[in-house]
């Protein structure tokens, strides 16, 4: 995200998310327990914007979070998500801690002269999921791809910037900006509060939803093509909405004068 070709090309500012995990050594039993599953935890008590998880690695586990809107409390939020996860990494060993930015959306210049951004760089991250990793490999893919094909079918000749965003841009954001702007919509609506949260944990029970949230993370395109499910899906989503909104606790109030000035 902090690219030298983007600052070098002025491709302008984007509003990121902190993402920090700490890399815990548990223990044999501790360890088998994320076998087949990760976890992810919301509350304002973990991040007041977006998730915490556990996931599993090798002989490991990753414990986070991450927010954009209160940036300089991520260490708080942290402590929060060990206090959530309580026994099962209780005793581990943190063996390695990272942090990284998180873009939240793309960059306003994706394109300027004869350079192209990718991935990171570009603000090619998925909200809700965080995804970037496959979007990256994706964007880099397609450029790379799409500028070969022109240099071949033109004898030769370079394209210009217009030819770039004729191509490249066009066809990633032909696949994905639909992806983007539905994430977005769902962080927005169920990230923002506790009462949005408890209702979005309420839908996660339904197998529709887990369906439709599984495909869409294996196939990195918004699924779900059942009318008659999907008008179910609306109206428990208006009830989880009210439901949350009457059993939620109120959201901890934070401050964040001066950094939020930063947002774009």
């Amino acid at each position: 995200a902090n690219s030298r070709v983007a600052k070098a090309m002025d491709a302008g500012e984007y509003n990121y998310a902190i993402a920090f995990q700490e890399r815990i050594k548990v223990n044999d039993e501790q360890m088998k327990f994320y076998e087949e599953l990760a976890e992810m935890y919301v509350g304002d008590d973990v991040s007041p914007d977006f998730y915490g998880w556990v996931f599993p690695k090798y002989d490991h586990v990753a414990c986070g979070t991450g927010t954009v809107l209160n940036r300089p409390a991520i260490q708080d939020y942290q402590t929060a998500m060990r206090v959530r996860a309580g026994d099962k990494i209780k005793g581990g060993k943190i063996i390695k801690i990272e942090a990284h930015p998180i873009p939240e959306h793309y960059r306003p210049r994706r394109v300027v002269g004869r350079m192209a951004l990718v991935g990171d760089a570009a603000g090619y991250v998925t909200k809700c999921s965080g995804e970037g990793i496959y979007f990256a490999a994706k964007s880099g893919r397609m450029a790379a791809e799409e500028i070969v094909n022109f240099v071949k079918a033109n004898g030769g000749k370079l394209p210009t910037e217009k030819d770039i965003k004729d191509t490249y841009i066009k066809k990633y954001d032909g696949l994905y900006k639909p992806t983007y702007l539905v994430l977005d919509l769902l962080q927005k609506v169920f990230y923002s509060n506790n009462a949005a949260r408890e209702a979005f944990v309420e839908m996660c029970e339904s197998e529709y939803v887990q369906k439709v949230t599984f495909d869409s993370y294996l196939y990195k395109k918004v699924q779900g093509n059942n009318p008659v499910e999907d008008v179910k899906l609306l109206f428990n989503t208006i009830g989880s909405l009210f439901r949350g909104a009457a059993l939620a606790p109120p959201d901890k109030e934070y401050t964040n004068p001066v950094e939020s000035l930063k947002r774009l």
